[in-house]
């Protein structure tokens, strides 16, 4: 089994972090990982974005050239990310910020309404972990146990307050 996810939006949406998650949730469970963060020369409002390969066997190359499935933020990642994405796979978007009259017929498309979801849960800024749940349940190598326990290495750690909520975001987007 292998995956192979491309993640992009706005530096400071976090991206990257989703990423992390998704890198750390593979060693966990002692498989095969390669994360590579890509991002611009600004902190916040510039692009970012990176690709995770989580693998049960070892990973030939850290270069992907079309992924099984993503995760966009925002309308430029959109319209950069679509054509990346190989026939049959899955892309989670982000509908509160993203207009999708530009579709591929032959993936699926996850539209998350990530505002109205994150304003049930009390913050705005979880929109990246809800979508990361919407993308979980298409998902070969990952889990919900695997991601709860991603999240207690890499933010229960430093900031436990914010556990439950990473963890509940995940599921509000799992379960939409």
């Amino acid at each position: 089994m292998i995956d192979k996810i491309v993640l992009a939006g706005f530096g400071g949406q976090g991206v990257l972090f989703i990423g992390k998650i998704l890198a750390y949730a593979g060693l966990l469970d002692e498989q095969e990982v390669c994360w590579i963060p890509s991002y611009g020369p600004e902190m916040r409002g510039g692009t970012a974005n990176c690709s995770v390969i989580i693998s049960d066997q070892a990973i030939h190359s850290t270069v992907l050239e079309h992924a099984d499935a993503g995760i966009v933020l925002n309308q430029p990642a959109y319209e950069k990310f679509l054509p990346f994405i190989k026939p049959g796979g899955t892309l989670v978007v982000n509908s509160s910020a993203i207009d999708i009259t530009n579709k591929r017929d032959d993936i699926e498309i996850v539209e998350v309404p990530t505002t109205e979801i994150t304003s049930e849960l009390g913050n705005s800024s979880l929109a990246n972990m809800v979508c990361l749940g919407a993308l979980l349940n298409r998902l070969t190598t990952a889990n919900l146990s695997s991601i709860e326990k991603a999240i207690d290495e890499v933010v229960a750690k430093k900031r436990p307050q914010m556990r439950e909520v990473n963890i509940a975001a995940v599921k509000k987007g799992m379960a939409y």
